[in-house]
């Protein structure tokens, strides 16, 4: 059973159910990274929206040098976001079942590489923060971009601003009081508590892996990059697994 739900995750074949129970758990991983990283390098990898503000900000106010690393740290995640669609594609022409199992595979090694530079970020703090930033943009564009594809935009795990706007929208629908009689007219409003739900969850998860990811690093560092390394190795594998056997 649980190496069928497994194969599930991230196989070939989609159900709705895979594409949400695999985005709850990507938005844990999601919410780990993004605040054991920020506590690595004091700055959140996840958040485009407030990167592409700072980056106008830093023009605005002169700070070249900051727009500019901004501008990295933007191209940096779009680049992630592009390396997902190369081995979807890559995958699906060879017919291989693992074709959204490979990017997490490849962030999960982006991760331990993640932990190595972050284990020798006090001799070389000038250079290694600014390759551990772009490393985690890379990272989380990455990630949203795998998730984006499998569930055709319907589940984002690595920001929450479009999740809390669709959770708002469900709470208004479900608070509205439907006056008029329903006809051709007027038509009832209704919640879809089935949205309502995976946003709940995707928000809840990403908000428990923040938490944990938060302490795990104030507790263990960089090493606390190898469970969640190992997580995304555990989602991947039985899909890779499958196609290794097919050879």
């Amino acid at each position: 059973m649980t190496l069928r739900f497994l194969q599930g995750l991230t196989g070939h074949e989609r159900t709705l159910m895979a594409n949400r129970q695999l985005g709850g758990l990507l938005a844990f991983v999601a919410g780990a990274i993004n605040a054991g990283g920020f506590l690595a390098v004091q700055r959140y990898t996840s958040h485009m929206t407030g990167i592409v503000s700072s980056i106008a900000d830093d023009l605005a106010t002169g700070g070249f040098a900051m727009a500019m690393a901004g501008c990295a740290a933007l191209l940096s995640f779009v680049a992630g976001a592009a390396c997902t669609a190369i081995l979807i594609n890559w995958a699906h022409r060879r017919g291989m079942r693992s074709k959204y199992a490979l990017a997490l595979l490849l962030e999960a090694g982006l991760l331990l590489i993640f932990g190595l530079v972050g284990a020798n970020l006090r001799s070389l703090e000038h250079l290694l923060i600014p390759t551990a930033v772009l490393l985690l943009c890379f990272i989380m564009g990455l990630q949203n971009a795998t998730v984006s594809k499998i569930s055709k935009a319907e589940i984002r795990t690595t920001h929450m601003t479009g999740v809390i706007t669709d959770l708002g929208l469900e709470l208004g629908r479900m608070l509205y009081w439907n006056r008029h009689p329903v006809d051709d007219q007027h038509q009832a409003v209704r919640a879809n508590r089935d949205k309502l739900f995976i946003h709940l969850s995707i928000l809840g998860l990403f908000f428990i892996g923040g938490l944990v990811g938060a302490l795990a690093f104030k507790h263990f560092g960089f090493s606390a990059t190898l469970p969640i390394a190992l997580l995304l190795v555990v989602i991947a594998s039985p899909a890779l697994l499958l196609d290794w056997q097919r050879t």
